[in-house]
C-alpha cells in the first residue's frame, strides 16, 4: 500500500501536540516493556499449560501484564486527549480503541478470577491465552497504525509531485 492509499492519520497542528508531549515518550517506552513482559508471561503461561510447572510464576505473570497493560491504557488515554482532544475513540484510533477495550476485559476478567480464586488454574490460564490472543490483535492494529505514521511522515516530508515535474 503506498502512503497516498492511507488514510491521513494526524493533521499538521495534531503532529506537533504529539511530537510535543512527554506521553509520547511514555508510550514509546511502555509499549516495548509491555510487549516483553507479554513474552515472558506467555512462555510461562504455556509451559505451566503444557507441563504444570511453575503455576504460581504463570498465574503472577499475568498480573503483572495486567498491570503494565492498565498503566499503557491510562497514558495512551491522556496522550490521545493531548493530541486529538477525547481521551478515548479519537476517529484516528477508533477501531484501536473498541479492541482495546475488550483487551481489557479480558484482562479484568483474569484479575477478578484469580483474585477471587474462582476458577482452576488450568481454567484462569486458558482465559489468560483468551486475553493475550485479543492483546496480539490490539498490537498488531497499533503497529499497523505507527506504520502509517510513517507512511504519512515520508509524504509530507517529500516535494510536491508539481515542484518534481518542474525540475
Amino acid at each position: 500500500m503506498q502512503a497516498s492509499d492511507t488514510q491521513v492519520l494526524y493533521t499538521p497542528a495534531q503532529r506537533a501536540r504529539r511530537d510535543a508531549t512527554a506521553w509520547t515518550l511514555v508510550q514509546g517506552v511502555l509499549a516495548p516493556v509491555q510487549f516483553l513482559i507479554f513474552l515472558v508471561s506467555l512462555y510461562l503461561v504455556v509451559q505451566c499449560l503444557q507441563t504444570g510447572v511453575n503455576t504460581d510464576w504463570a498465574l503472577a505473570s499475568v498480573v503483572l501484564k495486567t498491570m503494565v497493560l492498565y498503566a499503557i491504557m491510562i497514558t495512551g488515554a491522556i496522550w490521545e486527549k493531548v493530541v486529538f482532544g477525547q481521551y478515548l475513540f479519537a476517529p484516528a484510533f477508533f477501531w484501536e480503541d473498541i479492541v482495546s477495550m475488550g483487551v481489557l476485559a479480558l484482562h479484568t476478567a483474569y484479575l477478578w478470577v484469580w483474585w477471587q480464586g474462582l476458577w482452576s488454574a488450568t481454567d484462569q490460564l486458558l482465559l489468560a491465552l483468551a486475553a493475550y490472543m485479543s492483546y496480539g490483535i490490539n498490537a498488531a492494529q497499533y503497529i499497523r497504525k505507527l506504520r502509517m505514521a510513517r507512511l504519512q511522515k515520508d509524504t509530507s516530508l517529500s516535494p510536491l509531485p508539481s515542484a518534481q515535474a518542474s525540475l
